[in-house]
């Protein structure tokens, strides 16, 4: 089905940048990068997907069973997003909160043209029916990567073949909090409450910060977000005016064989400037019994939804609490690992665990009922997932955090943050907490 060639080749920066704005002529383009993170399951150090083949887009009526569908009658690479709003399809919620972004619910495609970068080869990847350009585009994209003063910013010479010039660096945007700071802790108390009544454990509580009638250079916003972020699971996605710019650190679920991964994050600390403080912090994260507990919160109940579909006894947590450091933040990830029957489709297995537990909170339907309730902004593909699913049914999804999602019609900037909030939480805390992480995203935008 696909004309596959191969070359010894090793990425540098340079060279993503340069194919990064070779993609920019296609509707349809996914970019992952793990900024070469020692991912023990990953099979790829990096994939460009471009050009939309054929394509499913549609909102949370049984997006799944379309999706499962889609998928099943393909048999090729798909790439594309799930929102976090196919909870509805998965439970009997709700999504009625304020939205400007207006991102399809599930938007996925098959791209004619695939580059599957492992460490020291790239694998290439086109249909059939254009094969016939595979040596041209290659060859374009090597140029650029030799002549990166073709498409710097800085640069005014015209524009080279098909690819466009960045444009120059805009003027400072100016964020906006839908929730203001006395709302956000009286909407905190409420949660709170619910917590000590016992109506929920744990709860994912989230916040929306936003820029109006603005428009932004997507490929110049992610570059500068991944150079001061580099996270495992960085993701640049464009479809049509839909653009997500995203500096996550958090695998939500993948599939190699019949092995099945998820690595749920909880717990966060800032980074320090001095070693010795540096590592001290870190230390106090490992030690936290707060963050600990959060964190063990969730792994339970990543447990229990790969219980519904694993081999019995095969569910096993592979690393609990571990710390990462990261170029921002320390983060505290699980890693939780199952078996499954190769006759399980790959779609269900994702709608079990949809969405996921580091997003929501235990238990999971009455947390996902009073984030609701208490969020001021509609979630979209914030806390969703992107990723892709291969010929063979294998599949790897991130979750959408650290990340600038972009309405280019609408011109409409956001990005929102959150955190675990349980009985043991200190408001004032859990405010420093989501302006840590709002950090990367506040600097790329406003300069």
């Amino acid at each position: 089905m696909r004309f596959v060639k191969k070359y010894s080749f090793s990425l540098n920066n340079n060279f993503k940048e340069a194919l990064l704005h070779w993609a920019q002529q296609f509707d349809e383009v996914v970019w992952l990068d793990s900024n070469q993170h020692q991912q023990k399951h990953s099979n790829y150090k990096a994939i460009l997907a471009v050009d939309a083949f054929t394509a499913i887009k549609t909102d949370y009526f049984n997006a799944f069973d379309q999706l499962e569908e889609y998928q099943f009658k393909t048999k090729d690479w798909l790439f594309g997003y799930l929102t976090y709003d196919l909870k509805n399809d998965v439970e009997k919620l709700q999504s009625n909160n304020f939205d400007v972004l207006h991102f399809p619910d599930l938007y996925f495609f098959q791209p004619k043209k695939i580059f599957l970068f492992s460490e020291n080869e790239v694998e290439i990847q086109y249909l059939h029916f254009v094969d016939d350009e595979l040596d041209a585009d290659w060859q374009e994209i090597i140029h650029l990567s030799k002549n990166p003063h073709y498409f710097k910013p800085e640069c005014l010479c015209e524009d080279v073949g098909r690819s466009k010039l960045i444009k120059k660096p805009e003027s400072p945007i100016k964020i906006h909090l839908r929730t203001s700071k006395d709302s956000y802790f009286k909407k905190l108390s409420k949660m709170l409450d619910y917590i000590h009544k016992g109506d929920i454990y744990e709860a994912n509580f989230c916040q929306e910060f936003y820029s109006e009638n603005t428009s932004i250079d997507p490929e110049k916003t992610f570059i500068h977000l991944n150079e001061i972020s580099k996270t495992p699971f960085a993701t640049f996605l464009k479809l049509g005016i839909f653009y997500t710019l995203s500096a996550s650190p958090e695998r939500y679920i993948s599939k190699t064989g019949n092995t099945i991964i998820s690595q749920p994050i909880k717990g966060t600390a800032k980074r320090h400037s001095t070693k010795s403080e540096d590592d001290m912090l870190k230390i106090q994260l490992e030690n936290d019994p707060k963050e600990r507990s959060e964190n063990i919160m969730i792994t339970d109940l990543v447990r229990n939804d790969l219980s519904r579909f694993a081999k019995k006894g095969t569910v096993k947590v592979e690393e609990l609490c571990k710390v990462y450091s990261f170029e921002q933040v320390h983060q505290m990830i699980s890693t939780i690992t199952c078996e499954v029957e190769e006759i399980i489709s790959p779609v269900k297995i994702i709608k079990e665990t949809f969405p996921m537990g580091s997003m929501t909170g235990a238990p999971k339907i009455s947390a996902m009922k009073i984030i609701e309730e208490l969020e001021d902004a509609k979630r979209g593909l914030y806390s969703g997932a992107v990723g892709y699913f291969t010929p063979d049914n294998d599949f790897d999804f991130n979750v959408i955090i650290r990340s600038i999602l972009y309405n280019s019609d609408e011109k409409y900037v956001s990005f929102s943050v959150g955190g675990a909030i349980t009985a043991k939480s200190i408001p004032e805390n859990e405010y420093e907490e989501c302006l840590l992480k709002a950090k990367a995203m506040r600097e790329v935008l406003e300069n």
